[in-house]
């Protein structure tokens, strides 16, 4: 233990004189550290100089587009519309086709009608919320792993490793803060989740991130399906010229890391590339003006909030935000993080559940949990050996939270993302899995116009599992535990994982021609558990009728409180387990942040040793887990943990036998 303080003291110790040095985009030393100790944030007048350069170059290109910033947290400092700029974009995964258009009927897919303004504050939030010290990601990097290969276009591969992160930040969550709020203080919402449209660059401050610039001129809001090849695309090289004099440090940026042994892409415009002059920039921007946006922006330019600090929502945890909690030293010893509303007080302290669990197991669920990330190397960020940084969260069966921490640095999206894992993993593993989705609304998609399309029954999903299982009990039991791996794979459009010309899964669309064509604008399940909710957003940003209520399950049918078991949306990527006493479920527990298999890792061995610790408590058994199912010839999975995960120990193959 002294070695390790010691270890930890060093690296203390370097990241505090690393932020001392100031610098501009190449400042690499920050660890994690020096958004508390030297606390950064977009001033006003760091606004106005981003969106300036942003308008600059979009001038001397002839183009004009909207320019939304964003705090770290998601605040909105600015939303600019150029003269002459398009008010919508159509959502499209495909190059428009001058006879037909976009497709139509399928989800998001082809809806001629969303405010640039909403693609481009999610673009900005993306950037933002995927960054850290140790990592900087744009939303080209995020195009990257969400398609169903990854790479995209490298046929016969899985699907890319945050497959379905797009549906996460919804409108509709009950976890993220909006800006008309009483007490808004803590992350944002994203006005259509996570993007993945180029155009989105995090913001740096001698080395800390401190917001995104999203740019949307080209009318599209859609993806990239080819990366063998490097785009001149007009989205990207605004907002790249945006970012000037707020780059992301060299040697964190996505192309400097791996997954799966493949390198990730950060943007594929250089400064090169720009044809103005972005530290010649005018001081206030011209050729246009700020907007109000509906529930995120009023229209005067505003200073981001200091990460790390009480007003930015997330913050270093203090023993007094655990009030008798006996592992209360523990979490400030580890360096956790917690989420606090405008009182500055702990909004998800341990708490008992009425599933079962008590207060001090929750509480050393969420210990156990941060111990493992804090020895576990981290997959995606640098420097190569830091500890993983993620964020955990524990419900009960019905999705109440019951507590969450994170880990310093942990990316800002794994708090939404750690809640949805969670309340999937519980969702799926209980009795009322099918009832409850049999009770949810029907979905009516949207033509271009914005006229009513085709309607989804949510209850044919329930179906669809029991026929593809071989169950007609499924989903009414409990019978089996499902982890979000086991429910990925359901939820891929090709089953096996990534396997062209299978099957889909039975939560999923299917991926072939016609008029249900998967895409990443329309997933399944997934999207469809929240389209009412995302549908009802974007009128109420139109200006056309009342913002829904929070909570993404059953917007459109009567008040139901087990639709808050999936009140911010379902997640299908892995790193959640659902949580047992003996064989009764009482909870789970979701982590999200630096890489899926450490998420899987965390969450599994964080139940193994709080039920070792402390007793009573248990991962599922091993005779009901998932990966008992063999649907269709093929076994599902449960989890998946790297091979030799830890910083401190040489140890192999650490969920075995467990």
């Amino acid at each position: 233990m002294a070695l390790r303080q010691l270890i930890g003291a060093a690296i203390v110790s370097a990241s505090i004189a690393a932020c001392s040095t100031g610098g501009g985009g190449d400042q690499s030393g920050c660890s994690g550290h020096c958004s508390t100790d030297t606390p950064q944030f977009l001033s006003v007048a760091d606004v106005n100089r981003v969106i300036s350069q942003a308008v600059e170059e979009a001038k001397a290109r002839s183009a004009a587009g909207t320019i939304a910033v964003t705090d770290r947290v998601g605040n909105v400092l600015a939303v600019y519309e150029m003269n002459g700029a398009d008010d919508t974009a159509t959502v499209t995964s495909e190059p428009l086709d001058s006879n037909t258009g976009a497709r139509s009927n399928q989800g998001l897919e082809g809806l001629a009608f969303i405010p640039s303004s909403m693609a481009a504050i999610s673009k900005a939030v993306t950037a933002a919320f995927l960054s850290t010290e140790g990592n900087a990601f744009t939303t080209r990097t995020a195009n990257q792993i969400v398609q169903e290969h990854f790479n995209p276009g490298e046929t016969d591969q899985p699907a890319g490793p945050l497959f379905g992160v797009q549906f996460s930040q919804l409108p509709c969550s009950d976890f993220s803060k909006r800006f008309l709020d009483t007490d808004n203080t803590g992350p944002k919402r994203s006005p259509l989740g996570l993007s993945a449209d180029p155009g989105g660059i995090p913001l740096y401050k001698s080395g800390v991130p401190v917001g995104g610039i999203g740019v949307i001129a080209d009318g599209i809001y859609g993806i990239d399906k080819n990366i063998l090849d490097r785009d001149s695309d007009l989205d990207e090289i605004i907002a790249l010229a945006g970012s000037f004099g707020f780059e992301a440090p060299t040697n964190r940026r996505a192309d400097r890391i791996t997954a799966d042994g493949k390198v990730l892409r950060f943007t594929d415009a250089t400064n090169r590339d720009l044809v103005s002059a972005p530290a010649s920039a005018p001081a206030l921007p011209a050729g246009g003006g700020p907007i109000s946006v509906n529930g995120y922006f009023n229209g005067a330019f505003l200073a981001g909030t200091a990460f790390g600090q009480a007003d930015s929502g997330v913050r270093l945890s203090t023993a007094a935000d655990f009030p008798g909690d006996p592992n209360a030293a523990d979490f400030v010893s580890a360096n956790s993080f917690i989420v606090v509303d405008g009182t500055d007080s702990n909004r998800y302290p341990p708490i008992a559940g009425a599933g079962g669990l008590t207060a001090a197991e929750t509480s050393e669920l969420l210990k156990q949990a941060l111990d493992i990330a804090n020895r576990a190397r981290g997959q995606i960020r640098r420097p190569l050996g830091t500890p993983a940084r993620v964020s955990i969260t524990v419900v009960d069966v019905d999705g109440t939270i019951l507590g969450q921490v994170r880990g310093r640095d942990a990316p800002i999206f794994g708090l939404d993302v750690s809640l949805q894992k969670a309340r999937t993993a519980a969702f799926f593993s209980s009795a009322a899995a099918a009832s409850v989705i049999d009770k949810l609304p029907d979905v009516t998609y949207l033509n271009p116009d914005a006229t009513a399309g085709r309607t989804i029954d949510m209850s044919d999903y329930t179906t669809a599992v029991q026929n593809f299982l071989g169950d007609p009990a499924a989903l009414t039991n409990g019978a089996f535990a499902f982890a979000d791996r086991s429910g990925g794979n359901l939820s891929r459009p090709y089953f096996p994982d990534g396997i062209v010309g299978n099957p889909h899964g039975p939560l999923s669309k299917p991926f072939s021609a016609g008029d249900d064509l998967w895409s990443v604008f329309s997933s399944g399940f997934q999207l469809d558990l929240a389209f009412n909710g995302i549908a009802g957003h974007v009128v109420f940003v139109l200006g056309g009728g009342p913002d829904p209520a929070k909570g993404c399950a059953g917007i459109g049918a009567p008040a139901d409180p087990d639709f808050k078991r999936m009140a911010n949306g379902s997640q299908i990527f892995p790193g959640s387990v659902p949580i047992y006493k003996g064989n009764t479920l009482v909870g789970a527990i979701g982590v999200s942040g630096d890489g899926v298999d450490q998420d899987d890792m965390i969450a599994f061995l964080g139940v193994h040793n709080a039920g070792e610790a402390i007793g009573g408590i248990n991962n599922a058994p091993k005779g009901i887990r998932a990966d008992q199912l063999v649907p269709q010839g093929t076994r599902l999975r449960y989890i998946n943990c790297p091979q030799a995960p830890f910083i401190d120990s040489n140890e192999e193959d650490v969920c075995n036998g467990k």
